[in-house]
């Protein structure tokens, strides 16, 4: 995925790759040592200081991971794109169906709960879902979009028209 976006870079456009696992973001530093337009950082997402995108390219096993964590790292990933920008990720299509059908006792209920977070993130910012059959597994791509706090907080207040005397 990495080489399929760095091939699309313009000269002036930069990445931020984070990368959980310290041997492979070594050999993303060894890889993509002559290029100047990546920065690689290991760690978690939710401990790196993120900047402001238009794009986020995100390949996490979601269904992997629990309700809290799964809503921390979309908070951090939609809070830091730019008005008008996008995050897109994949999973593999029946991959749901095979992580609740082999988990059991407590995992089960982990796996249900961040599945099902998983679930109203994607009903709430989704605005483009592919599927890629040609991929083995098949995969989903979801395209997402930050969705704008309502433009009033509190509630309005009603009118009790009954009451109109001077």
């Amino acid at each position: 995925m990495t080489r399929y976006i760095t091939d699309s870079l313009g000269r002036l456009d930069t990445v931020d790759l984070i990368e959980a696992n310290p041997r492979f973001a070594d050999l993303l530093r060894q890889t993509y040592a002559d290029d100047p337009r990546l920065r690689i950082r290991t760690g978690l997402i939710q401990e790196q200081e993120l900047g402001s995108y238009d794009t986020i390219v995100c390949g996490l096993p979601f269904a992997n991971f629990d309700a809290r964590t799964t809503e921390e790292i979309f908070d951090r990933l939609l809070g830091s794109l730019r008005p008008g920008g996008t995050m897109s990720f994949f999973g593999y299509v029946g991959g749901e169906t095979i992580r609740r059908a082999f988990a059991d006792g407590v995992d089960r209920e982990r796996t249900l709960a961040g599945l099902g977070a998983l679930r109203r993130i994607l009903r709430r910012h989704t605005f483009r879902t592919e599927t890629v059959l040609g991929n083995l597994p098949p995969a989903r791509v979801h395209h997402l979009a930050p969705v704008s706090p309502p433009a009033h907080s509190e509630p309005v207040p009603t009118c009790d028209c009954r009451n109109t005397s001077p």
